[in-house]
Order: structure tokens, then sequence, then C-alpha cells
């Protein structure tokens, strides 16, 4: 049977011309993602994250090293494939209803069939009392809600997720990653979820991948195998002891004096 949501990098390498000559985005990366499986992506600012991220979107064009999903090599932005960034990339002038209609449009449904899904994805969401509202008048958890209603509408195979809730306060957050871990269980897309956030990859991910300073490359991976929904200090749990290596990870190096 043919695996659904298989991403693979491999020896991946990005450099970008600078003033100086070429700059190193990300140094050679490997990274095997499994179907339906959610991984935590997280390192230093400026590491390589959003730039790993968008070459498995087809947004950036790896230097060396190919990228695969199912086995096929990536050439351009494919179908199969959804992402959500920080900002919500809504259309102002659109309604919540019509904005997630619009991520629906090239795949040239019928008109009906286009209304349903995206209606549905709204009620999966917990919006379709708000589906005729424009961004404007909705919060942000609720303008980041119509994003993954809009992504999750089309039922991508591979969902790219680049620091979704950076932006939302703190109690927000915390609603919004019981609601994406519920759709996501429902959806079952392969999630790559970039964050600066420890604790939220802690929570939401089956696999957390930490990457160093830049030129960033993967330096540490932890399996998490304790059950949703986590506490970092439930009695018995080794999420704290992970939380601080990767921490320990993550603090800058003091230059030498």
């Amino acid at each position: 049977m043919t695996q659904q949501g298989h991403v693979r990098v491999e020896d991946v390498e990005i450099r970008f011309k600078g003033k100086e000559g070429p700059v190193t985005a990300l140094a050679p990366t490997t990274l095997d993602l499994a179907p339906e499986t959610f991984t935590a992506l997280i390192g230093p600012s400026g590491c390589g994250k959003s730039t790993l991220m968008n070459a498995i979107g087809g947004f950036v064009e790896p230097s060396a090293g190919r990228i695969t999903l199912d086995g096929v090599p990536l050439d351009g932005p494919p179908e199969q494939i959804g992402v959500i960034f920080q900002q919500y990339a809504l259309f102002p002038w659109f309604t919540a209803l019509d904005n997630v209609r619009f991520g629906l449009k090239r795949f040239r449904l019928p008109k009906a069939e286009e209304i349903d899904r995206a209606r549905g994805a709204l009620e999966e969401v917990g919006l379709l009392s708000h589906a005729d509202k424009y961004p404007q008048e909705l919060s942000g958890g609720m303008k980041q809600r119509v994003a993954i209603a809009r992504t999750f509408a089309f039922g991508p195979k591979v969902l790219l997720m680049d620091e979704p809730f950076g932006a939302l306060d703190a109690q927000t957050r915390i609603v919004m990653h019981e609601l994406l871990l519920g759709v996501w269980q429902k959806h079952r897309a392969t999630v790559l979820f970039v964050t600066h956030d420890v604790d939220e990859a802690l929570l939401l991910a089956d696999d957390v991948r930490v990457m160093s300073a830049a030129p960033g490359q993967l330096i540490r991976h932890h399996a998490l195998t304790e059950p949703r929904p986590r506490a970092l200090g439930r009695a018995g749990s080794d999420m704290l002891a992970i939380r601080e290596e990767i921490m320990t990870l993550l603090r800058p190096t003091q230059p030498a004096e």
C-alpha cells in the first residue's frame, strides 16, 4: 500500500546569495516525517526552521539534496500540502465562509459541494455561526480558526505550520492547541509545526526536532510517548527533563573572554 503523507528530506542544503558571497541558511539536513505524525521543529531565531519548512512547501528550491512526498520528488508547491502562517493571510473583503471557499477554488468543485465543504470546515473549528463575518469582525483566535478551516477543508496530506499561534495571548493559545489537536486527530495529516515555544512543542507533538544556531542543522530528536492531553509536571512524567535538555540546547553560548 502506498504511504500517504510521507515526507522525506534527503541531505537538503539551502544557500542564498549574500553581499559577500553565498550564505548557508540550512546546513545539509535529513528528516523523515512518517505519515499521520505530528512533528515540532524548534530552534533559535534565524536557524533555518522556516527555510526548511518553506523548502518542503515548495516555496524555496534546495541548493542540494531532494525532498519527496510519498516517494515523488517535489517540484514547486504541491496541491497535497497545506500551509498555515502566523499571519492569518485572510482576504479582508471576503467573509469567513468565502475565505475558506477560496482555498477550494483550485479544485474546481461544483459550487454546492464547495459551499458544503467550507461550511463543514467552519463547523469543525466552531465558527459556523460566524460564517458571514469579515476578518475585521473576528478576534485573532477566530481568524486563525478560519485559516485552519481553510487548510483542512481540502484534505491535505501534509500540513506545514509556521508559528501559527505566536501572535495570540496565552489563554487563546491553550484553546487553539486543543482545537488543533481535535481537528488533526480527525483528519490525520502529517504535520510539521515550527515554533519557538518549547512547552508548545512538548504538549502538541509526537516528535520534537531541535535545530542548532545558523547555519541550522538537526541536533536532537525526542520521540514523545506520553498520551495527550499532557501536563509537563505530571507525576512519573519525563517531560520536565526533556524540557530542560531542550532549553539547555537552545541557550546561547557565551563567547570566551
